[in-house]
């Protein structure tokens, strides 16, 4: 019989483990009734699934069963006749005969049917999630995420990482994301709130001796849900003593890659780095696919005397797309339409042909500015350029758009690309009070390069934090962070913020660092995210068990939903009601 390491008091193999080297078994299998077929008065066909997979019994006389029945079936491993193996199924050369079937439960029919190959409506699906987990992808989709999760732990602990569990019940964090808030029954009228990350748990681990943590970590945050976004996700979290950021990219990179062998069976090239102002530069985007080329081109010294009006900007961006001259005019103004939708004056195109360009704006260029249009990124005839002019974030960006819309694959398809991305801005804008805002956290730890910038130049200067993108999806984020006292505070200090309030909010993490703070670095990335796109879903609902809607509510048990009067009276929490 074939090894299996899940047999049990009731079944001796799983389905799918059945094979020709087993005949002659006598077995016991359990499962669910995925089909029944009658083949006269007296002879029946039983396709009995589990997780695994499905195996044929053949039941002589009557037996009353329906479609989603539990059933434990024993019979005997025997070869198919010849004419009816089934080369779909991995047990298609075998089947059970002379069975006994055993109803261990009842089921009424179920309200979908549990096909793959069958669409069904995401909101009835969520509504009977204890049925769509029955179907096979949503099977495949959890197993694998499991067996990320055990990667990921395996190569924490041979990196010498302790996990540690943090509190989900904590203070109100300094992180920008809204904060789910749960009132207190013992303090009334005082709040705990959902942990968005373990961040300044984490750190004080570092201040505690624990210079390599790590944890699976269940956080929340009170966000707008979307295609990679729910309220509640799960995160590799690290951090360590003593490293700087190119520890921290080697210890994550580790167990990344074999998250990725393990789930695919292929273990991807080492990953490869760029700074935040390459990216912008090359692709117009922090989170770069890699799996096309489609490179982004500066022109802007070609047209820093044009007399062209379209092309008067500060920076003008150019992108050759291979075969692009076949595109059709209403497929060019949709394009156009998008990169005005995203704040461009418009999108200039060029089709390289044999006698020159062919363009609305040819002729109004000069020679040495047709010339480089034609060159970008060695343009041959039958490919067309876009440009954009514009200040330079806002040229990367747009052109860095209309490249993912013509070139991405879906999510699954194509190499699995890696990339780190590093040197961020350490501030991006000011608020409404014209305080500068932290573009990660307000520990992070500015490049030392670019100290001398913080008080003259503050918006030049660049932090030591670093993203992790794959296929143009960012997995996560960390950095080095501020353990001195006098470098944070001249970042509170550039922040607007004041001694009174940086004691209010973070004085906890701050007095920590009185007693001897090492030097500290991590990271964090959405385990989420990585299994939807080692399964090849555009969406992380179907690799969660149990996920929210868009709208936030859960279907199948209809949470949220109010709480009794009692409850509300122990928490002292009074409604408000609507408009008043």
């Amino acid at each position: 019989m074939s090894k299996n390491l899940e047999s049990t008091s009731m079944r001796d193999l799983l389905c799918a483990s059945l094979r020709e080297s087993d005949v002659g078994t006598q077995v016991s299998v359990c499962g669910w009734v995925a089909k029944r077929r009658e083949h006269g008065e007296h002879l029946a066909f039983l396709d009995v699934r589990d997780h695994s997979g499905i195996i044929q019994a053949v039941v002589e006389g009557s037996v009353d069963v329906r479609s989603e029945y539990v059933v434990r079936v024993s019979g005997t491993v025997t070869r198919r006749p010849e004419g009816t193996v089934n080369d779909k199924l991995d047990t298609g050369s075998v089947e059970l005969t002379d069975c006994v079937v055993e109803v261990l439960a009842s089921a009424e029919p179920p309200p979908f049917q549990l096909d793959d190959r069958v669409d069904i409506d995401e909101q009835v699906r969520l509504r009977y999630r204890y049925l769509d987990l029955r179907r096979e992808h949503m099977q495949r989709n959890l197993r694998l995420r499991a067996v990320v999760n055990g990667a990921l732990r395996r190569a924490m602990d041979a990196q010498g990482f302790c996990e540690v569990e943090t509190p989900l019940l904590w203070a109100p964090t300094p992180e920008g994301s809204r904060e789910f808030v749960v009132p207190s029954r013992l303090q009334p009228g005082e709040f705990y709130v959902l942990p968005q990350s373990p961040q300044i748990a984490k750190q004080l681990l570092m201040v505690g001796g624990f210079d390599r943590y790590y944890q699976i970590a269940r956080c929340m945050r009170d966000e707008d849900l979307r295609a990679d976004r729910q309220f509640e996700f799960s995160q590799l979290d690290i951090e360590a003593s003593f490293v700087d950021q190119d520890d921290v990219l080697g210890f994550v990179s580790v167990a990344v890659l074999d998250a990725a062998e393990a789930a695919t069976g292929v273990r991807p090239d080492d990953i490869p780095s760029m700074t935040w102002t390459e990216a912008l530069d090359r692709y117009g985007t922090d989170k770069p696919d890699l799996r096309f080329e489609m490179l982004l081109h500066d022109l802007s010294d070609v047209f820093a005397v044009t007399e062209v009006k379209a092309f008067s900007a500060p920076t003008v961006k150019a992108m050759r797309v291979r075969g692009g001259a076949s595109f059709s005019r209403a497929r060019l103004d949709e394009l156009t339409d998008q990169a005005k939708g995203l704040g461009a004056k418009g999108l200039a195109w060029f089709r390289i042909t044999a006698d020159g360009l062919d363009s609305p704006l040819a002729k109004f260029l000069n020679e040495t500015e047709s010339a480089a249009v034609a060159a970008v990124d060695d343009a041959e005839v039958g490919d067309i350029v876009f440009c954009v002019a514009d200040e330079y974030a806002d040229a990367c960006h747009v052109l860095g758009a209309i490249r993912t819309t013509l070139g991405s694959p879906p999510v699954g398809e194509g190499p699995h690309k890696y990339v780190w991305v590093t040197e961020f801005p350490l501030f991006e804008g000011v608020d409404e009070n014209g305080n500068l805002q932290a573009a990660h956290h307000p520990f992070t730890m500015p490049h030392p390069d670019d100290m001398d910038l913080i008080e003259t130049d503050p918006l030049k200067v660049r932090s030591r934090a670093y993203d992790l993108v794959l296929n143009g999806w960012e997995l996560g984020s960390g950095s080095v962070r501020i353990h001195r006292a006098d470098i944070q505070s001249r970042v509170f200090r550039a922040l607007g913020i004041s001694e009174e309030e940086a004691e209010s909010r973070f004085g906890f993490l701050l007095g920590a660092f009185k007693y001897g703070a090492p030097p500290h670095a991590g990271f964090a990335f959405g385990i989420d995210r990585l299994v939807a796109i080692f399964a090849g879903e555009e969406n992380i609902r179907e690799v969660i068990a149990y996920p929210k809607t868009q709208s936030g509510a859960d279907l199948m048990t209809g949470a949220p939903k109010g709480v009794s009067p009692k409850v509300m009276r122990e928490l002292r929490i009074t409604i408000t009601p609507k408009g008043s």
